[in-house]
């Protein structure tokens, strides 16, 4: 039987397999370690006997604003709805601690699609929070910004948005 469930530290190490398969074939950004120890209570996983099987992180820019990343799902359990159960999780991570939009970053847009996010363009923020936005070291800020100084460093994919 296969569990969503929040991560615990000692999922990190099959967290850095799900990366580690995925990263090489430009599908997600690589991690250091300590970054996924640090944010280990980002995740939401999906283990079946305890192996991680899946993953998927809830990362808060703002007040209302939210970023999904590091979607995965070991290639053995594709297309099962594991990948599925996790965002839905993970969405609703993000009702409970109150932010009302969640951003992601991705080639995967029918995936994500499904889920009622819609592609954007520009930035939807205001010239205030822009302004403080600016202010983070966090690329995944800088990406929802879509300032042309992460351009390089990003692999091309689709901005995408869902309003909660």
């Amino acid at each position: 039987m296969i569990e969503i469930r929040a991560a615990k530290s000692t999922d990190v190490k099959g967290i850095r397999i799900l990366i580690d398969t995925y990263a090489p074939q430009r599908r997600l950004l690589s991690k250091e370690t300590v970054t996924l120890y640090e944010s280990v209570q980002e995740f939401t996983v999906a283990v079946e006997d305890g192996q991680v099987i899946g993953c998927g992180a809830l990362h808060v820019l703002w007040e209302d604003l939210a970023e999904v990343r590091t979607v995965a799902v070991a290639e053995k359990y594709r297309g099962q709805g594991i990948g599925h159960r996790i965002l839905e999780a993970v969405i609703q991570r993000a009702r409970e601690i109150g932010v009302k939009r969640i951003f992601c970053l991705t080639f995967e847009t029918d995936f994500f699609g499904c889920h009622g996010f819609e592609e954007i363009h520009g930035t939807p923020v205001d010239p205030e929070v822009y302004s403080q936005l600016l202010h983070s070291y966090d690329t995944g800020i800088a990406e929802f910004l879509d300032l042309e100084s992460v351009k390089p460093n990003t692999l091309g994919n689709t901005r995408m948005l869902k309003i909660l």
